[in-house]
């Protein structure tokens, strides 16, 4: 009996729109003796490898842009200080500094919060000129 076995080797150059980098992406399927058969699996293959590959990417650029918004969580790594024998409030991330403690006790808390806001402007302006 002769017995042939049917091979698929599927080739697809991938352009990545961002890099205009071209990659090449080879899946092979041998496992059964179907021509078609093996071109079916072949391509849920490189339909899976393509989702996986761009899924990754999207995961790392997710938790990329987590690392820029969260601490390390370490006891040194401030964010704001009360001072209380001074009557100081500094807030680390934007190095804010205000000498009126016992009003921002109180509710007067406006002051920082424009800070706050103008560093965020400054941030998203820095990010947009890039």
């Amino acid at each position: 009996m002769n017995k042939v076995n049917s091979g698929v080797r599927l080739r697809y150059n991938w352009k990545n729109p961002n890099t205009g980098e071209v990659q090449e992406i080879l899946i092979e399927c041998t496992e059964t003796r179907d021509q078609p058969k093996n071109k079916e699996r072949a391509l849920a293959r490189l339909r899976t490898k393509i989702y996986d590959s761009e899924h990754q990417k999207y995961i790392d650029d997710i938790a990329s842009r987590r690392k820029t918004l969260v601490s390390t969580g370490d006891r040194s790594a401030k964010i704001r200080t009360y001072n209380y024998p001074q009557g100081r409030i500094t807030d680390h991330r934007i190095g804010y500094t205000v000498y009126n403690l016992a009003a921002f006790m109180d509710g007067d808390i406006q002051g920082v919060i424009d800070a706050l806001i103008v560093a965020e402007n400054a941030e998203r302006l820095k990010v947009a000129e890039m």
